[in-house]
């Protein structure tokens, strides 16, 4: 992914979808603004749920020459025609980089942690993703804040992604400070995805 001159939606799966029901879905939320990545981000460990999951969304995603990326899974990233993989942490980039060569999209996601942050740009990572942005009451309650992106975004030339509770607010507060945010079920629990992106993003616009 380019480093976008503002920020860019990078557009994250639900953890479970209806196979016959959700590219139809996705497909309404590719076309309704310019998206520059999709992930897929399934719970699920099933390989053959993972592929015929891919297949939908890849068919979706490339019919409109947008990029998908596997969460995880990067054994899987060629055997599905997939365009990378997102890593948890910075651990694994190089042989990640290794394995797809030097075309194929390699992201990480880094908490809250700068220095995790650091470790993946070094190894490689073509972004790094910073969050939760706001408070879940999950994990260990740490949060990304606006100084680290603030920081990241004067100093390191590695795009930067915003993602986990992102409301309206923190998208106003994050618009001059990151390249991508990272939506995911802040749209896919709506009733209506294209109208839940269209709001949430409004500060971006």
């Amino acid at each position: 992914m380019e480093e976008p001159e503002k920020p860019q939606i990078y557009l994250i799966t639900p953890p479970e979808f209806e196979l016959d029901l959700f590219p139809t879905t996705l497909a309404r939320v590719l076309d309704a603004r310019e998206i520059a990545c999709v992930r897929l981000s399934l719970s699920s460990q099933d390989e053959d749920r993972i592929a015929r999951a891919a297949d939908a969304c890849r068919a979706v995603c490339h019919e409109r020459d947008i990029a998908m990326v596997i969460d995880t899974h990067l054994r899987l990233v060629e055997r599905l025609g997939l365009d990378g993989v997102h890593l948890n942490g910075s651990r694994n980039i190089r042989d990640a980089r290794k394995e797809l060569g030097e075309d194929a999209i390699v992201g990480a996601y880094c908490g809250a942690s700068r220095h995790s942050g650091l470790n993946a740009a070094e190894a490689g990572a073509d972004y790094v993703a910073f969050g939760p942005v706001a408070e879940t009451g999950l994990g260990d309650g740490s949060m990304a804040d606006l100084d680290l992106f603030a920081w990241w975004s004067e100093m390191i030339e590695v795009p930067i992604v915003a993602e986990g509770a992102l409301t309206a607010e923190r998208v106003a507060d994050l618009v001059a400070v990151t390249d991508f945010f990272g939506i995911g079920e802040e749209i896919w629990s709506s009733d209506d995805p294209v109208a839940a992106m269209t709001a949430l993003m409004a500060a971006a616009d």
